[in-house]
């Protein structure tokens, strides 16, 4: 056994024996077989990937320097297939990027993927985008590129086509068990008594009937998608494998998938468990061994109470960096309603927590917006949950007298009022309605919100991450309503073909995707010069005296600052609880003695002095 690998699993081995009992009791003796399959993948590490492995673990806070700037794409809609995204990195680069987030890649049949969720083979590549050697290949010039590579990894399910599910379908008992499968649906009710649905619309209900086999198999988010067994050890250490795989082809951070759902239990909503953190802690132990210059980023779509234990503690971490997806969505409750309340609420939540605790922020991703804001707190605004869930679909549809946003909705819900939200940055900003009609002005007020939106993420704690098209103000494609295999998920609005030819007009500063990309470019200069930004910075929000600015500060090394942000269309005053002389780093203004400011709508700046 290497000697490394040795010194690595001594320190860490009682924990995560402890750990591997306590799940598994009476199973002691399958502990063993993760150990080899763990010294199986460290051997087959490149030495390139063990060099790294070593340079992070001397810097362990590696990916939380203020240069990070991440983006997420689909493979095909960038750039066709994986070398397609090999010839576009200077275009990255030239975007200040420096973590690329792939989505899913891995093979997944066509029609029942749930956009490559629904994985059939966790060690091949989708065949139209290429090869496991040509994903390779990428990470290889990214790492030489400065640039970490993200990629998802599915836990809770495999697709009905994986060879695990072929198997169980045959009969095998092996593969059955890997599953949860019923002779009847007796004890399948008793779990729909306790378990929310996912997708009440399109999927209701959490168990699916094979009629080959005359049982009944649990499917919590679409009937292709096979709900995976983790009490059963062999599903964990081959799971387990298959990560490992995926780090060792060059991979830096895992996103593990839908991880609150991947431990079940009769007579609870199956969401969250302690089992799940077990898992989660177990993991990181494994890669902290194998390769411990690999992130684990979870995917915790739940209020904020529910989402940082998933960091775990100092003593046991678990996750390395986590979804910011409630800034997400609360984000967008602001820029319809011009009421900050919720949003300062909640940023001053994630102020309270470790400094240690690293979000990923985003604006849009790949999937939807779905509305799971904090209805209590709203509620003694007059904002009951129903009536608001409507109001902001109704909002970002179009559907309102007032406002430009152009977006679709996914997973309907009309008798709650619960659906979800689709489309991009831009469209959801107004600017496709205002180019369609030929208004500068409502060009303009589009501009600015986008603009004020996304310098708001970047001064926030975390990593920021955008959607590859956003930096050029990509707009919806409808188009997917044409396409058979698309038409039934509106999530393929804000999943289009990026638009290489409006990206080309980057570089002139008199349109739309020139001033957006020139915008941004210099948001992200100013957050990369300024210490302000580190991660360990003091980080907290101010009461304007206004509900509709957002004034977030920072503190780091004697200097202060306030970032303010008018997330209404019309000018909106603020005071601030000092008075000094600040030096406007965006250098839209003079900003001495501020005091009392007037912004302009959807105004935002930055201003900084030292104290």
């Amino acid at each position: 056994m290497n000697e490394e690998f040795q010194t690595r699993l001594a320190s860490r081995y009682d924990e995560l024996r402890q750990l591997y009992c306590a799940l598994y009791p009476g199973r002691e003796d399958t502990l063993p077989q993760l150990l080899s399959a763990m010294e199986g993948m460290y051997r087959a590490r490149s030495e390139d990937l063990k060099r790294s492995d070593r340079q992070r673990e001397s810097d362990p806070g590696w990916y939380r320097s203020r240069e990070r700037l991440g983006m997420m794409l689909y493979v095909k809609p960038f750039a066709g297939d994986l070398n397609g995204v090999r010839d576009r990195l200077d275009y990255l680069r030239e975007c200040g990027v420096n973590y690329l987030h792939l989505m899913p890649l891995l093979e997944s049949p066509r029609g029942r993927s749930d956009g490559g969720y629904a994985v059939s083979d966790f060690r091949r590549v989708q065949p139209e985008l290429g090869t496991m050697d040509d994903l390779e290949a990428l990470t290889g010039d990214c790492r030489r590129r400065g640039i970490s590579v993200c990629l998802d990894f599915v836990m809770n399910h495999t697709s009905e086509d994986h060879e695990w599910a072929r198997r169980a379908r045959a009969g095998e008992r092996e593969y059955q068990e890997r599953y949860f499968f019923y002779d009847s649906w007796d004890i399948p009710n008793l779990y729909e008594q306790t378990v929310p649905q996912v997708f009440p619309t399109d999927a209701p209900g959490n168990f699916t009937w094979q009629e080959e086999l005359g049982k009944v198999v649990m499917t919590t988010f679409y009937p292709y998608q096979w709900d995976l067994n983790y009490a059963n050890p062999t599903v964990f250490r081959e799971m387990t494998e298959n990560l490992l795989f995926l780090t060792n082809r060059g991979i830096d951070v895992i996103r593990l998938d839908a991880v609150p759902y991947i431990w079940k239990q009769l007579g609870t909503n199956c969401r969250n468990l302690p089992q799940v953190h077990t898992l989660v802690r177990m993991l990181r132990i494994v890669t902290e061994i194998v390769c411990p210059g690999v992130l684990l980023l979870g995917e915790v779509v739940m209020e904020p109470a529910l989402v940082a234990p998933y960091f775990g503690t100092p003593e046991r971490p678990e996750c390395h960096m986590l979804y910011n997806v409630t800034a997400m969505c609360t984000t967008w409750h602001t820029a319809a309603t011009h009421d900050v309340r919720l949003l300062r609420h909640q940023l001053n939540q994630v102020a309270a927590l470790p400094k240690g605790y690293t979000f990923q922020n985003y604006l849009r991703c790949h999937d939807d917006i779905g509305w799971g804001l904090d209805y209590p707190f709203l509620s003694q605004f007059g904002m009951g949950e129903v009536p608001h869930k409507r109001f902001l679909n109704d909002y970002f549809t179009g559907k309102l007298p007032y406002g430009a946003s152009r977006g679709t909705l996914y997973n309907d819900d009309e008798r709650l009022g619960d659906a979800r939200l689709c489309g991009t940055t831009a469209s959801l900003c107004g600017l496709e309605t205002a180019l369609e009609t030929g208004s500068a002005a409502m060009t303009e007020q589009a501009l600015s919100l986008d603009l004020m939106l996304h310098a708001c993420m970047l001064s926030q704690s975390g990593i920021p991450v955008l959607y590859a098209g956003d930096e050029v103000g990509q707009r919806n494609d409808w188009a997917y309503l044409d396409d058979p295999e698309k038409a039934g998920d509106s999530r393929y609005l804000h999943r289009g073909d990026f638009r290489w030819d409006e990206a080309e007009l980057r570089n002139e500063p008199d349109t739309v995707q020139g001033r957006l990309f020139r915008g941004l470019e210099r948001l992200e200069a100013v957050r990369r010069s300024a210490p302000v930004f580190d991660a360990d910075a003091e980080f907290w929000t101010v009461d304007a005296g206004n509900h509709a600015v957002l004034v977030l500060g920072r503190y780091k090394n004697g200097e202060k600052l306030y970032g303010l942000y008018n997330f209404s269309p019309e000018p909106q005053k603020a005071w601030l609880d000092e008075t000094g002389a600040y030096t406007d780093l965006l250098g839209q203004r003079q900003a001495d003695n501020p005091g009392v400011l007037t912004l302009g709508g959807y105004e935002f700046l930055w201003l900084t002095r030292r104290v």
